[in-house]
């Protein structure tokens, strides 16, 4: 009887883990502009994106869908933007829970490589 119980109790504390989702080098854009930019988001600007703070941020998944940033991502992404000297092509890795169409973002880091 014991045993089952184990397993139980091991998959209930693995579960928290198993919720987080990461995207690797997929495309930032701003909330008001994903629409217009979805066929070529690499050519959206940091200067653009600033300038429509207040819409919020998401990425455009592997599959093309896109997902919202909650108000935790929104600020990280405004902070990273701020201090890029990249002018467009905006790749993140995002990690966190996503809920629907709304990633309710752990860490947020900008993909500062060249490309």
């Amino acid at each position: 009887m014991r045993l089952p119980m184990l397993f139980l109790t091991m998959a209930l504390i693995a579960l928290p883990a198993a919720a987080a989702e990461s995207w690797k080098g997929v495309s930032l854009v701003d909330t008001q502009c994903a629409t217009r930019v979805k066929a070529d988001p690499d050519s959206h600007t940091t200067k653009c994106m600033l300038q429509c703070v207040k819409n919020g941020y998401g990425i455009f998944t592997p599959d093309g869908a896109y997902l919202k940033l909650d108000d935790a991502g929104n600020k990280l992404v405004t902070e990273a933007l701020k201090t890029t000297k990249k002018t467009d092509h905006l790749r993140a890795t995002v990690t966190g829970d996503r809920k629907g169409d709304t990633i309710k973002v752990t860490t947020l880091s900008l993909d500062e490589a060249a490309q």
